[in-house]
């Protein structure tokens, strides 16, 4: 089993900034890549950024420019810098980690219990 234990979020004024950290730890073999979602009261819960443990990124267009995902790979960690908040970036913010597990390199998928992050304008 993977826990994944975010922290970071918080209460921030419209242009201010945030980072959001999310560590992964248990019976933990391989990581193959970390991400970050979110999900707006009343909304589907939505893609904000992921990475891969080679360094690959992929962003939703509302972030780009704004957002960065980076990942520690010692560490089993990533980070989310936001800058640039707005109102609509107002969330439960979902860490979430793709997992390979020996023998046969299973893969699987743990979320976290995710953290609030509230942007006033």
């Amino acid at each position: 089993q993977v826990q994944l234990v975010e922290s970071g979020g918080g209460l921030v004024q419209a242009g201010g900034s945030l980072r959001l950290s999310c560590t992964a730890s248990g019976s933990i073999f391989v990581i193959d890549a970390m991400g970050w979602y979110r999900q707006a009261p009343g909304k589907q819960r939505e893609l904000v950024a992921t990475i891969t443990s080679r360094g690959s990124t992929d962003y939703a267009d509302s972030v780009k420019g704004r957002f960065t995902i980076s990942m520690l790979n010692a560490r089993n960690t990533v980070y989310l810098q936001m800058n640039g908040l707005k109102s609509e970036d107002t969330a439960v913010y979902y860490c979430n980690t793709i997992h390979v597990a020996p023998p046969y390199g299973s893969r699987s998928l743990y979320w976290g219990q995710g953290t609030q992050v509230t942007v006033s304008s």
